[in-house]
């Protein structure tokens, strides 16, 4: 099954990483939630998003994730929003990258 447009399933942003594909990787997380486990993506929780539009490049792809791809979608619309074009959300979050990707990474 092919995901939206503006959808990127956990098994294609492995595929992703794996190609090193040149992207980058929006955590829009909580810094608690960082810490417990992460993809390693840049952190900039989604209530702050607004004030540092200037951490993002409209040029490059941007891939967001949360949770479970609630805040990531919120994110994703926002982004969409302010003229960036080239921008994904991970579909499930990190907990579908733990159960469909790395099932030995910690899940909360």
């Amino acid at each position: 099954m092919t995901a939206p447009p503006y959808e990127v399933n956990a098994p294609a942003l492995r595929d992703i990483i794996l190609n090193q594909e040149d992207f980058f990787l929006l955590d829009v997380r909580e810094p608690q939630e960082y810490a417990i486990c992460n993809l390693g993506g840049h952190l900039i929780p989604l209530a702050q998003l607004p004030a540092r539009l200037d951490e993002l490049d409209k040029n490059k792809r941007i891939i967001i994730h949360c949770k479970s791809g609630g805040r990531s979608y919120q994110a994703l619309q926002f982004l969409l929003q302010m003229g960036f074009s080239n921008v994904q959300h991970l579909q499930g979050g990190i907990l579908a990258w733990v159960k469909e990707v790395d099932p030995s990474m910690v899940g909360y």
